[in-house]
């Protein structure tokens, strides 16, 4: 095998690649290998990236071929592909689409042009309660009502499903999009464009379901509208709480033709059910205790929906899902940031929502000016010797609360406030006792999950009016929060490892900024402590985006790390 010194990957027969970060083009190769592989290490000198079956399902179904990636390895490998590798990757890639779903008069095909497929699959006994009968050697027939079941089961079992059997067209409403009109004009940008057009794909079978990948601050709300011009049809849209809720009305009354009358919010407080309907995860899964059913999950039946919509999908309940599984039939358009799902059910997006129609890199935008170019900083504070002596003898858990509570972040954070004074600063954390402090010694507002909504609507606007400018929030702000202006995202505190988490908190402060179109993101850690390890997974998301943490001890030490 020819060894190739100055190029950058090293390619292992278990799917793993390394990446030298050092590498003149580690830029590019980075972006590329972001398409199919997915960060799973990142120390300063090399980072580890792993090829799965899922993400060469999700490369394959995006349209990436085999040949586009073995040529890209080939490309940049030090020791070229391994042949197991090479052999394994057309075997993923070639699963996608060997199987497909299509639809004759009520019942459902399986389709697949390897006769062995269908032979393999009637074997399986997980199979058999679907009631599948063969119809010929390259064809099975089901009913409709194990549409969704049948295609978790089989991504289970390897199959990722092309599913080809069409949708029901739903309850008529026309959409029109004030695109470039007198009132309240807008145009869509060539990316969300795009993201629309490879969710709808004319209309035909090919299209109509899929999750589209965007930064925060790209105008993900936008797509979702201007999908619904596409296909002018009662919606159902889903999303992550009633801040959101107000925010997606307020877009569709200002971006399209619609009437506040066909606009209903269905929330704690309202239940409106209406030709566009907007609501939370939170009320769909409510029940009055864990063995009761769910009380609300009959507004997925309350109108003949065309399309769902599921903001936020990577935080979509198992609940969720399961109704998911039996409205196969209609339209289903996810909008993410990440993919990342904490709780590993990836392959139910896949599956029940649809795999990754769309993807928009970070940085591309971020060099197109469509998001601000955000400076990332780690900046580590010893905790105090009595806290330390304290924190040895704790159990993990408190190990990690005692980190992140370090009295020492205050003064941290007090100092960053006044260096950027004049900006609009977010202080974000995970522990309330330490935001209540921070806001008494501050005077800064505090937003958490136990304010009433109306409130916290009320700081928000006023911080959007540069009436205020500075807040103290908890999670409840981490998702489908639009603060255009904050340009400062000072983070003290975080759940444990989480990139998701970590995404959306940066996401906060993307939005574009005049005149340098720059902004900072802060994370202060309890150095020597498991927070500072917990941070390093937080940060692996946004590290294969391509940003950059620059680490400081206290004021003094400054070095790169993690390019």
């Amino acid at each position: 095998m020819q060894f190739h010194k100055d190029r950058p990957l090293v390619i292992q027969n278990d799917f793993c690649i390394l990446l030298e970060t050092r590498h003149p083009s580690f830029e590019e190769v980075r972006a590329g290998l972001s398409r199919f592989a997915d960060l799973v290490k990142s120390p300063e000198n090399i980072h580890t990236y792993r090829m799965s079956s899922l993400s060469l399902w999700n490369a394959a179904a995006a349209g990436i071929t085999v040949e586009e990636i073995t040529d890209f390895l080939e490309r940049w490998a030090k020791f070229g592909i391994p042949s197991a590798v090479k052999t394994d990757i057309r075997r993923f890639v070639e699963r996608y689409g060997l199987v497909r779903m299509e639809r004759t008069g009520e019942d459902l095909l399986l389709i697949s042009d390897d006769l062995s497929v269908i032979k393999e699959m009637v074997m399986y006994k997980s199979l058999r309660s679907y009631g599948l009968c063969q119809v010929d050697a390259r064809t099975l027939r089901f009913s409709p009502k194990y549409r969704g079941l049948l295609k978790q089961e089989l991504i289970k079992l390897g199959f990722p499903v092309d599913d080809q059997a069409g949708y029901s067209r739903g309850e008529e409403l026309p959409i029109r999009l004030r695109d470039g009109g007198e009132e309240s004009p807008f145009s869509l940008r060539a990316y969300q464009r795009a993201a629309v057009d490879s969710f709808y794909r004319e209309g035909g079978t090919q299209g109509g379901s899929g999750v589209l990948v965007l930064p925060c601050g790209a105008g993900k709300t936008v797509i979702g509208i201007a999908a619904m011009g596409k296909l002018s049809c009662a919606t159902l849209i889903l999303t992550s709480n009633s801040t959101s809720v107000r925010q997606w009305k307020r877009e569709i009354l200002d971006k399209t033709d619609v009437t506040e009358d066909m606009v209903g919010e269905y929330t704690g407080t309202q239940k409106e059910v209406r030709p566009i309907t907007i609501a939370t995860y939170q009320i769909l899964t409510h029940r009055k205790s864990k063995d009761e059913p769910f009380t609300h999950m009959e507004l997925f039946n309350k109108r003949d929906w065309g399309l769902i919509v599921y903001d936020e999908v990577h935080l979509l309940p198992a609940p969720v899902f399961r109704v998911t599984a039996d409205i196969q039939a209609t339209r289903r358009l996810g909008l993410t940031a990440t993919l990342i799902r904490e709780d590993g059910m990836e392959q139910d997006v896949f599956s029940l929502v649809g795999p990754k129609r769309y993807e928009m890199p970070w940085k591309d935008l971020e060099s197109q000016g469509w998001i601000a170019a955000v400076e990332c900083v780690e900046l580590r504070v010893p905790l105090p010797e009595r806290e330390m002596e304290a924190y040895r003898s704790a159990s993990p858990r408190e190990q990690m609360r005692m980190a992140s509570i370090n009295p020492a972040k205050l003064d941290l954070v007090c100092r960053l406030v006044e260096q950027h004074k004049g900006e609009q600063i977010l202080i974000i954390g995970q522990y309330l006792e330490q935001l209540h402090d921070l806001g008494s010694r501050t005077g800064i507002p505090v937003i958490t999950g136990s304010m009433p909504s109306e409130k916290r609507e009320e700081l928000y606007d006023a911080f959007r009016k540069s009436a205020i400018q500075e807040l103290i929030v908890s999670k409840v702000a981490n998702f489908a929060v639009d603060l255009p202006d904050a340009a400062v995202a000072i983070q003290v505190s975080g759940s444990y490892g989480s990139r998701q988490e970590e995404a959306q908190r940066l996401g906060r402060i993307l939005r574009p900024k005049a005149g340098n179109n720059k902004a900072y993101f802060y994370t202060v850690i309890s150095e020597d402590t498991r927070e500072q390890d917990f941070a390093l997974n937080r940060q692996l998301f946004l590290i294969e985006q391509g940003y950059r943490y620059r680490m400081e001890e206290g004021t003094e030490r400054e070095e790169e790390v993690a390019p």
